[in-house]
């Protein structure tokens, strides 16, 4: 029987179907049967209509799951063995995963649609790693938050430099907003300004390491932030959507001399470069080379130090998509994680 995965066909309209079984392509593929994916915040982009769905598509970039076959060349994981992988492939290998950029590695490749029972991983070896052995049922949403939403969240606070005894603002409430007030707790930020509306939001984000959060965007929002920080603003603020509002928010809320870092896709058609040179602000981001930040941040969920999984407040059946979409789309859910 050919197994099933989600196909985007246009906004709004998620289909779970059967879809060829994946197969070994080039010897440094495997096949990966999973155990777990989710609904990412980008992948609404295309579900809302504003970003364009040309034809049907396979879709979804997050996983963990049990190896079932390899390649000839792969030899870095095996048959059997749990797994967990980012984003994007790589081959860890090239000059740029060298330097740690891994989200631009020369051979990286995306996913044929990882909301899928069988997904096929290219660049095995520098993509996958494997858990030291089956996790327990418990582990499994906090090693699924590293494929993409907690190496991100990751990726904002070191972009903003967020460093030991520090004052950070996180823009954003989504999966990623959140992961990255837990990254900032971990570096060792003394004040976390969480801004966020929601109140499901709000009590992740203070589990978290939150000290404080603030409801108010825009110019009230910014005038919050420049209260409880002295009137200065903060020395790091993490950008976690993408729209001209909230980037505008971030560097808005930063000090002179601070650093904003923006992971949030984006959807803006200027950077207001008013807030960034006269105030000497920084600005650095991108897609998170998740490859670079797995091996610390796997040994962290392992040991139980930190807890991403809990951005994941709905579980479902695969088969169930279409409501996961539509539960996040609403905000009914922050985040939704799928098991076949």
């Amino acid at each position: 029987m050919p197994m099933r995965g989600t196909i985007i066909h246009g906004p709004g309209d998620i289909r779970f179907e059967e879809r060829p079984d994946p197969t070994i392509i080039e010897p440094t593929d495997a096949i990966v049967r999973t155990v777990a994916t989710c609904v990412c915040g980008s992948d609404l982009w295309r579900y809302r209509g504003i970003n364009e769905v040309p034809q049907p598509t396979p879709i979804g970039h997050e996983y963990v799951g049990v190896v079932e076959e390899v390649g000839s060349a792969v030899t870095s994981v095996r048959p059997g063995q749990f797994v967990v992988g980012g984003f994007l492939t790589s081959d860890n290998t090239c000059p740029l995963c060298r330097a740690g950029a891994h989200a631009n590695c020369r051979n990286r490749t995306g996913y044929d649609g990882c909301q899928a029972e069988l997904i096929r991983v290219q660049n095995a070896d520098g993509t996958l790693l494997a858990t030291p052995e089956r996790p327990a049922d418990d582990l499994v949403p906090g090693i699924l938050a590293l494929s993409d939403v907690m190496c991100t969240g990751w990726h904002a606070a070191v972009c903003a430099d967020v460093r030991p005894g520090g004052t950070v603002v996180v823009v954003g409430d989504g999966a990623v907003g959140l992961c990255g007030v837990l990254a900032a707790r971990e570096l060792g930020a003394e004040r976390i300004i969480a801004m966020s509306r929601h109140a499901d939001r709000q009590a992740v984000a203070r589990r978290f390491g939150a000290t404080d959060v603030v409801a108010e965007r825009g110019d009230a929002g910014v005038e919050a932030v420049k209260e409880l920080t002295g009137g200065v603003g903060a020395d790091s603020v993490l950008e976690c959507v993408g729209t001209d509002e909230s980037v505008a928010q971030a560097l808005r809320s930063a000090r002179p001399g601070g650093m904003v870092g923006w992971v949030g896709v984006p959807h803006i058609t200027d950077i207001p470069q008013e807030h960034m040179f006269w105030k000497n602000v920084g600005l650095r981001g991108g897609p998170a080379p998740a490859r670079a930040y797995l091996p610390d941040l796997l040994e962290r969920v392992w040991e139980h130090r930190i807890e991403p999984g809990e951005v994941f407040d709905l579980t479902l059946p695969l088969e169930k998509v279409a409501e996961a979409y539509a539960a996040m789309d609403e905000r009914r859910a922050i985040k939704a994680l799928l098991r076949p």
